[in-house]
């Protein structure tokens, strides 16, 4: 049964991977119930996880499914603390926290860019996230972690791409990186960049300092020409005094 569930799995992260560029460390998203379901099946989600999809795995949450579970009470206290110790991706809920489940979907729309798993228990989720291309769901029976089948919804979206009637956001992603290499899209960071060489002191100040600085030397320089002048005139009135004298 292990191997057979395996080859599954192999099966669809090779379908997942093809067709939505989904790679290694693989996002596995958990909400509350899937939690508690590997609490309860005794299940050590940091090892068996990376077994069964034969790769590198990050277990991640969400703000919104920590606050569900805090408020859920001391019935959920085993399965609040594996949550705590995942990594927290940033939701859009910042202000107003919303459901586990809602707060799950959101992380997944637009394509599912971030190439998500999600791992859930709750039924309702469940039929939503299939709804969507790309998404691959994760659940745990009699113990044991599946990776469902990919979608109805997913196969036909392939489908659609294969014939050229639709563009999957892997493709999107690629074109935008070689337009961005060729140089045929600027690239956003470049912009900022350029935007910060304009700012600066402005130049029209710092003529005018240089034109203060200016009038400032030019009465001392007055000054010693006047002195310079007076020196000459005593001198030659002492010369004509001489001359008068031997005369």
């Amino acid at each position: 049964m292990k191997i057979t569930r395996q080859k599954h799995a192999k099966k669809h992260l090779g379908f997942f991977r093809n067709n939505f560029g989904v790679r290694e460390p693989y996002q596995i998203l958990l909400d509350g119930t899937f939690c508690q379901a590997a609490l309860r099946g005794r299940i050590q989600l940091r090892e068996q996880l990376p077994r069964y999809l034969m790769g590198e795995t990050q277990l991640c949450t969400t703000r919104c499914v920590l606050k569900e579970l805090e408020t859920l009470g001391k019935d959920l206290y085993g399965a609040k603390l594996i949550a705590q110790k995942c990594q927290v991706r940033n939701c859009p809920h910042f202000k107003n926290a919303v459901s586990g489940s809602e707060c799950l979907l959101s992380m997944v729309e637009e394509g599912n860019p971030h190439h998500y798993f999600v791992s859930t228990q709750d039924q309702n989720l469940s039929v939503k996230v299939k709804k969507k291309p790309g998404v691959p769901l994760m659940f745990i029976i009699q113990n044991t972690i599946v990776l469902d089948k990919p979608s109805p919804t997913t196969i036909a979206f392939v489908k659609a791409v294969e014939s050229g009637q639709l563009v999957s956001v892997h493709e999107k992603q690629s074109i935008k990186q070689l337009k961005e290499e060729q140089g045929l899209v600027k690239n956003p960071e470049q912009r900022r960049k350029k935007r910060k060489k304009i700012s600066g002191p402005n130049p029209l100040s710092c003529l005018k300092k240089k034109k203060k600085a200016q009038d400032t030397k030019s009465p001392a320089s007055g000054k010693k020409r006047k002195r310079k002048r007076i020196r000459n005139r005593s001198t030659s009135k002492v010369l004509s005094e001489k001359q008068n004298a031997e005369g």
